[in-house]
């Protein structure tokens, strides 16, 4: 699954590197614990324009009578995603890609604690999730909200969780998002085993609260 990330790119690198229309109410970056119901970046295909723009990282399904009327919908499995209701019409028309720079996952040691890892690009560069996206209009005003879809784990991170991002290419982006046709399915997969790698980072990041450059470096090794 995704259940946290890291986005240290500045606005106007995003914009260029998506060939995207940049919106005015953007979050601040860098982040370096962007967390579920925050608002994230995003970009999305309008009118035929791509456009960097913030969702709210938590689908809501047409159905919902409040934001909270029922489970936070942070991640969309590839495996269903066309045929879940919530998800089944945004996997159609409404796909969206999500940039990191890189995103945590945590495993359990022998006293049952939560031990998070960090996990970006071999190349040190950013990623792009895959998403799909939607705009609520039952409240007061409209909410875009979005998911980020997730596949199997690949060898290199399967021992430390079993689900994982789908990452896309750049040479993928325009599939997703709609612009070259058909075919968008063919992206949900999971990365190849050489493109990421890892390591331990303190155990502050479980806090949702904790903030700071200081949060994906290597956690200092545990004496013997």
């Amino acid at each position: 699954m995704c259940g946290r990330f890291a986005l240290t790119l500045p606005h106007e690198a995003m914009a260029d590197l998506f060939r995207a229309a940049q919106a005015n109410d953007l979050p601040e970056t860098p982040n370096y614990n962007v967390c579920p119901s925050d608002s994230i970046h995003a970009v999305t295909l309008e009118d035929g324009i791509r456009r960097l723009r913030p969702l709210r990282w938590g689908f809501l399904p047409r159905w919902y009578k409040t934001p909270t009327d029922g489970p936070l919908l942070i991640n969309a499995r590839a495996e269903s995603i066309a045929q879940k209701p919530a998800f089944r019409e945004a996997c159609r028309s409404r796909r969206c890609l999500v940039p990191a720079t890189g995103f945590y996952e945590w495993t359990r040691d022998s006293n049952n604690n939560r031990l998070p890892w960090y996990i970006y690009p071999k190349s040190k560069g950013a990623m792009t999730f895959a998403g799909v996206w939607q705009v609520w209009e039952r409240g007061e005003s409209p909410i875009a909200s979005c998911a980020i879809v997730t596949t199997s784990a690949n060898r290199t991170l399967s021992g430390i969780h079993h689900r994982m991002p789908v990452i896309l290419d750049a040479q993928d982006w325009s599939l997703w998002l709609g612009e070259a046709g058909k075919g968008a399915a063919e992206a949900m997969k999971p990365a190849p085993d050489d493109a990421l790698q890892f390591h331990r980072v303190d155990t502050k990041v479980n806090s949702s609260r904790a903030s700071g450059a200081e949060l994906i470096q290597p956690a200092p090794a545990t004496p013997p």
